[in-house]
Order: structure tokens, then sequence, then C-alpha cells
């Protein structure tokens, strides 16, 4: 809940920013719009991840393919650690979202089963899984899966402490596509 006047305050101090937390995106546009006027940078990512960055680049190559094939349906599944608050993760949903700009077949999401234009996203908690994202295409004759597995918590560190060098003497409002010159 304090995130927003954080990153406010920072961009006032004109003190780049990045910034992975949920709960507040309510507020993005604002935080975007103070961060041109005070010339300074705001990148936001749902997860800092360098794989999981190519995977949505990946995720969205493979909507924008199918998306004239009706013979196919689609589902998301994501599996985190029995201590994860938000269902689905919000890198799921960073998922969903590049899905339906992708493919007009979907325009939202839905836990569990879905009908008509919803697409289903199954929300497994189990162990200490630090985070597992597969996109599955099935038909009647096949399956086409895409997956990112983290296997530790370091690959999201090592993307944070990328984009934060990345963003200095940046101005303006990024995302981890523009860190990775996706």
């Amino acid at each position: 809940e304090v995130a927003y006047e954080n990153i406010k305050a920072c961009l006032e101090n004109k003190i780049p920013v990045i910034c992975g937390t949920t709960g507040w995106l309510e507020k993005k546009p604002e935080i975007e719009q103070l961060a041109i006027q005070y010339e300074t940078a705001f990148l936001y990512g749902s997860n800092f991840s360098l794989g999981v960055n190519l995977f949505f680049a990946l995720n969205e190559k493979l909507a924008d393919l199918m998306k004239n094939r009706d013979e196919y349906s689609c589902q998301l599944e994501e599996i985190h650690h029995i201590h994860k608050k938000d269902a689905p993760s919000g890198t799921a949903i960073s998922i969903a979202e590049g899905i339906f700009k992708n493919n007009p077949k979907f325009d939202s999401w839905k836990l569990e089963e879905t009908q008509g234009n919803q697409l289903g996203i199954f929300a497994i908690r189990e162990d200490e899984v630090p985070g597992t994202h597969s996109v599955f295409y099935r038909s009647e004759v096949d399956e086409i899966e895409i997956k990112h597995t983290a296997f530790n918590r370091n690959g999201f560190a090592l993307g944070a402490v990328v984009a934060a060098e990345w963003i200095k003497d940046k101005k303006g409002n990024f995302t981890m596509q523009d860190v990775l010159g996706l």
C-alpha cells in the first residue's frame, strides 16, 4: 500500500525507479505522468527475470501465430510456492495480456474454468516453487506448450540489477522489453 507514495517521493526528487510491486497499479498512469513531469525515469515490470521477459516476447509471437487457428484452445498454468498471496500471479496476468494483445479470440481471463472469449488460468501453489509458467494451445490432435521454469530467485535479482543499471541517465517510462531491446 505504501508503494505509490514511495515511488512518487522518489520521482519528485528525480530518482529513477524500477518497480515490480503489485497492488497499486490503478495509479500507474499518474506515476508515469510524474516521471515525465520531473524529467526522470520509471520502469515497471511484473517480473524482472530476463528469461521470463524473453518468454513474454515468445508468448506474444505464438499468440499472433495462433490467432486464426480456431481449432486450438488456450490456457495458462502457473505454479508458485505455498506462501504466495495473489492468484493468479502478476506474471500470469502479463502473459494473458500478451495473448489478448495478439489474439482477438481472447479478451479476459478467469481462474480455472472458462467460457467464450475467456482465457483460463490455473494457479497452483505447492512447496517452495519459485515460479513456473506454461501456455498451452490444444486441439483434438496435438498440443503446443511453451514454458518457463525458475530454478531459484537469483534470476529475479539479476534482472532487477540489469534494469537498474540500464535506467541510469534515462528519462521517461519503460518496461523490461526496453531493457532487453525487444
